[in-house]
């Protein structure tokens, strides 16, 4: 029997089969394939890989020594500056193979440390700490997330899983968190989300809501709250100024505000 995805366990395990998927993508590429432009902008392949190596290590150590990670995140973010320099400098410096090696070692470090959490814990994290559900929930979001913008890199239609239900799950629950960052008023009203998932599977929140509606497929939704799509390039309607005003802000990662995409077709 397939663990229960709602579970330690089971999340963990499909953020392995999640890391395998993006594997299958990177493994056998060329040198020259790590340096193909991504949808991110000033990111080739091995950046988006050497993100993840990079913050997997770093959930690593908030898991391990969770008083020692808070000091240091705490240092990093009074720092300023950009804080993706430090990774994407070590990634570069790197052959493609050394890049994939280290996001090798470091999610499997991850996924170990992960396994000594009870589903009760809280983690540290670059903002508030998070529950153990969500902090590894957030690890396979940001896989798919940059598995997303590296299969766009290449060409390659990934096909959509069951997991994106953990995806939509936090791009639900970030909603407040997308205001926050941005030091804008948190609306009191939840928006109601129904979403259809990969094998016609039927996924809601806030189904007593009334403030607003946001319906359609659950990739779409993925896509948005990702930052790896614009809305208006989904099939997913949006009704109601609270829904819209969300789903342009949508952010469910960590970190200061992302910048977005653009429509396509747009500068």
């Amino acid at each position: 029997m397939a663990p229960d995805p709602t579970t330690l366990p089971g999340l963990l395990e499909d953020l392995e089969v999640e890391h395998a998927d993006l594997e299958a993508l990177v493994g056998p590429l060329d040198e020259a394939s790590w340096d193909l432009a991504t949808p991110a902008r000033g990111w080739a392949v091995r950046d988006q890989v050497s993100h993840l190596a990079f913050f997997d290590d770093a959930a690593t150590a908030a898991i391990v020594d969770p008083a020692a990670f808070t000091v240091t995140a705490e240092a990093a973010l009074a720092a300023g500056g950009d804080p993706m320099e430090e990774h994407l400098r070590r990634g570069r410096a790197m052959a493609g193979r050394e890049v994939l090696a280290w996001w090798q070692g470091a999610r499997a470090h991850m996924v170990g440390a992960a396994r000594t959490l009870d589903a009760h814990d809280r983690v540290p994290w670059f903002g508030p700490p998070m529950g153990a559900l969500s902090f590894v929930s957030a690890r396979l979001m940001e896989t798919w997330a940059h598995g997303q913008d590296v299969a766009d890199a290449l060409g390659v239609a990934r096909v959509p899983t069951a997991r994106l239900r953990h995806i939509a799950h936090l791009g639900v629950r970030a909603r407040r968190f997308s205001y926050v960052v941005r030091g804008l008023e948190v609306p009191d009203d939840p928006v109601r989300v129904e979403l259809t998932g990969p094998s016609g599977e039927h996924w809601e929140w806030d189904t007593d809501a009334a403030s607003g509606l946001v319906q359609g497929p659950a990739l779409d939704f993925c896509l948005v709250v990702t930052q790896r799509r614009n809305v208006a390039d989904t099939a997913l309607t949006v009704q109601g100024t609270a829904a819209s005003e969300w789903l342009a802000i949508a952010q469910a990662f960590a970190g200061p505000p992302g910048p977005g995409r653009p429509p396509h077709g747009a500068g």
